[in-house]
């Protein structure tokens, strides 16, 4: 399976890292004709606003339009920024291709950042992942907090009430960083089932 990280700033090594240990081919995405080579796309964390200055137009059209077609997308922390409806704290563009809400840097600066050892695992998240993995790590950098999610768009886990892994459809959005916890990730393993069950 060839899956791609969109890789114009931020935290796309590492994304790149985990996806290889689960036994995937992985390549970087920087244009429009990547996108023909993969089955799923990862939009990992950086800075939104540089990425979004980084993102061609043609890259950018494309990738949405197979978004709102079905494509499964993995976006953590500032990949959730850019897929959000709203963006605000303060306002940005975004795709507008998930129905939630966001606040950027929500938990506060660098300085801030905190590791939650133990997410809490949602109703929701218990009929998606395997009793096995119920114990999942959150490292949370000036993370965004979703302040509102759209019908249909599934909570799965949570951090002091907040939601911060959530599914709608082929999207999977988390507001922290899966690829920095050590171990086996079971966000990825998620993403890589969507795919697998989308051909």
């Amino acid at each position: 399976m060839t899956v791609g990280v969109l890789s114009l700033q931020g935290d796309f090594a590492a994304h790149a890292s985990k996806l290889s240990e689960l036994g995937c081919n992985v390549i970087e995405v920087r244009s429009s004709a990547d996108l023909e080579q993969i089955r799923g796309i990862v939009i990992p964390g950086g800075e939104s606003t540089t990425m979004l200055k980084l993102l061609d137009r043609n890259l950018a059209t494309q990738l949405l339009k197979m978004i709102r077609g079905g494509f499964p997308v993995l976006a953590t922390c500032a990949g959730v920024i850019l897929l959000a409806k709203h963006v605000r704290r303060p306002e940005q563009e975004s795709l507008d291709a998930l129905d939630i809400d966001v606040e950027r840097n929500a938990y506060g600066r660098q300085l801030q950042s905190s590791i939650a050892s133990q997410l809490e695992i949602t109703a929701e998240g218990k009929k998606t992942f395997t009793a096995s993995q119920h114990s999942i790590e959150g490292v949370f950098i000036r993370a965004p907090r979703i302040t509102r999610t759209g019908q249909d768009t599934q909570t799965l886990l949570t951090s002091k009430g907040d939601p911060v892994l959530v599914r709608k459809h082929n999207i999977l959005a988390a507001t922290f960083h899966p690829e920095l916890s050590p171990g086996f990730s079971p966000v990825h393993q998620l993403f890589l089932n969507f795919i697998s069950n989308n051909h």
